[in-house]
């Protein structure tokens, strides 16, 4: 159990945790000249065998509140501290909110001090105290009465908390190892050490770790836990890691920065968006102001982007965006206090609920409910993400497994057992994992069997739609790969054949439409008549008083059915024609064993230019192939 004080400056933070534990936890020659606390101190008092119990000490004065902040950081037990002569001070009220907006909601309250009033005053003190905490998480949390100089009160605190570590039952494990960064030094004979809280997962000795943002890797050469050699550490701990690596050194990793388990891949960002919620007694709170965001335990300068309305007023909450200057790394259910940077007050705070959002659409009303069944999975803890995957499981693009899992730190095969308990099914591919619903996977596949038949009576000269185009057209919003998997269903099934690399409906039997045909009559004479030499596409279009685009057109689709061939652009030979100068390339190679442009526009009877055009066609479709100036057949049965 680590228990972290919280309280206005002066009220006896330290010396209460001197007395408890017999430590002192101001380390710093400057903490102990000035009798002030700077930065957060730590504790670890033997208790008893199998029970495990660590202070973490905060600093009061509002100068050091960030530090307060980072401190509270992975603390699960609250100790408020207010001085019976003092009462409740600003520092108390605005630590009070911190752990607030932190998640903590369990602990207990120590008023110091108590040899310096008499009995009225401790009663008013208690009053005041449970007054302020009876709108929070810590309403009705018992109230213990102490004096640091003669020691009343000090052995029922104990007790009381030595007990609260007895019954602590170590929280489920959740996800791979996540640390962040409170300390970093060198020790001799060691090397370099880190310190901090264990987010979630579990580490050992010889792991390899990779240090965020420089995104080094490292080995646990040794670690401690709670102040004790150990071989292993897991979620909640206070751990120290001794790393080793080739480029480790004290300038790659500081204070905020995070050590995790090799494996886990969430990404860093610049933005998330967070569900946000602002104190009482902050100011509103605009789109797009200023803020500093307290994050694990590093301090970010921002802004904040509001997702449903253009102002958030204190006490009330707004699914949010926040924007900050520099990256960082976090994982849904992560928690972050805003607080104002030109005032140095604290605003409020918000939940992590997913990085890098989509830069589009991010107002509209399905994303809006994604996130807030995101909301709704950080309600519990661990994480419960069957809210999510149930919203997720109903969208058209389904649930992007891979990418909740980076944001959740859960395993993919996790997720596609929630997804399978749920009824849903999940489509994979090399890089993509996507679960739906059977109800949507079946309106998927309408879409795509509506895309083809549409696709046939827009182009019926095609053989069919190819894949990739029919990936597009019908399913813009799955990746490529998930939407061939579906069209392979409805192919397995009958729902659509495949011609090569075009699907079409069973049935389909590509043709030229009426229009078409009717104007294929016309032009087939016209092209005939001339067959080494036939008219292009202007000349047809000008006899046919036409866009030359519109004869195009139905050139092509002739040619889509293997009426014609498209030698060039604005060439189309008829397919007799096409295999009657095969036929003599086939007499000129036979007679002089080399195919030559020159010798096969005298045969043809048109110009040089235009017979090396054919020639190259030939090259192309694979008959020919080109050595220097000449030609040899390459495959003889291609036009036999």
């Amino acid at each position: 159990m680590i228990v972290g004080t919280a309280g206005h400056v002066d009220h006896g933070k330290t010396a209460l945790i001197r007395q408890l534990t017999g430590i002192d936890t101001d380390r710093l020659k400057e903490e102990k000249a000035r009798g002030l606390t700077i930065e957060p101190g730590f504790a670890y008092p033997v208790v008893a065998e199998g029970i495990e119990l660590g202070f973490v000490d905060v600093p009061g004065h509002v100068r050091f509140l960030h530090h307060m902040v980072a401190g509270s950081v992975g603390v699960d037990t609250v100790l408020l501290v207010v001085a019976a002569d003092d009462g409740v001070m600003p520092q108390t009220l605005e630590h009070l909110q911190i752990l607030s907006l932190l998640g903590l909601d369990r602990g207990l309250v120590a008023m110091t001090k108590i040899d310096r009033v008499d009995n009225p005053r401790r009663r008013q003190v208690r009053e005041d105290i449970h007054t302020l905490l009876a709108d929070t998480p810590l309403a009705g949390a018992p109230v213990h009465e102490v004096s640091n100089q003669t020691g009343e009160g000090v052995e029922a605190l104990r007790d009381h908390l030595w007990t609260l570590a007895a019954r602590q039952h170590d929280a489920p494990v959740q996800g791979r190892f996540r640390l962040v960064v409170d300390r970093v030094f060198t020790k001799s004979g060691a090397g370099m050490v880190v310190t901090g809280t264990a987010f979630a997962g579990r580490v050992s000795r010889d792991d390899t770790v990779r240090l965020e943002p420089s995104g080094i890797t490292a080995r646990v050469r040794s670690l401690r836990r709670q102040h004790r050699e150990s071989d292993h550490a897991r979620q909640g701990d206070r751990v120290a890691l001794n790393l080793a690596g080739a480029d480790v050194s004290r300038d790659v990793v500081g204070r905020g920065d995070w050590v995790v388990a090799e494996a886990l891949e969430t990404p860093l960002f610049k933005r998330f968006d967070a569900d946000l919620r602002l104190l009482d007694t902050a100011h509103s709170l605009k789109h797009w102001s200023p803020v500093h965001v307290h994050l694990g335990v590093a301090r970010y300068s921002g802004r904040v982007s509001l997702l449903e309305g253009q102002r958030l007023d204190p006490g009330e909450g707004m699914l949010g965006q926040l924007v900050l200057d520099e990256p960082v790394h976090a994982c849904l259910g992560d928690r972050c206090v805003i607080r104002d940077p030109s005032a140095g007050l604290t605003l409020g705070g918000g939940v992590v609920l997913e990085g890098n959002p989509p830069r589009r659409g991010q107002r509209r009303s399905e994303r809006l409910a994604w996130l807030a069944a995101l909301v709704e999975c950080t309600a519990t803890a661990p994480l419960d993400l069957t809210p999510a995957l149930k919203q997720g499981l109903q969208l058209q693009a389904g649930v992007d497994l891979r990418a909740l899992a980076r944001n959740a730190n859960a395993t993919l095969q996790a997720l596609v057992e929630a997804v399978a308990a749920l009824g849903g099914e999940t489509l994979e591919s090399r890089e993509q994992s996507r679960a739906f619903s059977g109800e949507t996977i079946t309106a998927l596949q309408g879409r795509l069997v509506e895309t083809v038949a549409a696709n046939h009576e827009r182009e019926p000269s095609m053989l069919g739609i190819e894949r990739g185009r029919l990936a597009r057209q019908s399913l813009p919003q799955l990746p490529e790969a998930i939407a061939r998997q579906l069209m392979e269903r409805l192919i397995e099934r009958g729902a659509l054949i495949a011609n090569g690399p075009f699907v079409a409906l069973p049935g389909h039997r590509a043709t030229l439409s009426e229009a078409d045909e009717a104007l294929w009559q016309r032009l087939e004479p016209l092209i005939a008549a001339a067959p080494f030499q036939p008219p292009r596409v202007r000349d047809l279009a000008a006899s046919e008083g036409l866009d030359e685009a519109r004869i195009r057109e139905v050139l092509i689709a002739c040619a889509r059915l293997g009426r014609l061939y498209q030698v060039r652009r604005d060439h189309f030979y008829t397919a007799e024609t096409v295999a009657e100068m095969a036929a003599i390339v086939q007499t000129l190679q036979q007679e002089h064993d080399r195919i030559r442009a020159a010798a096969f526009r005298d045969r043809i009877a048109t110009g040089r230019k235009l017979a090396i055009h054919i020639l190259e066609f030939f090259d192309k479709v694979g008959f020919t192939r080109r050595i220097g100036d000449e030609r040899v057949i390459r495959n003889a049965e291609m036009w036999q």
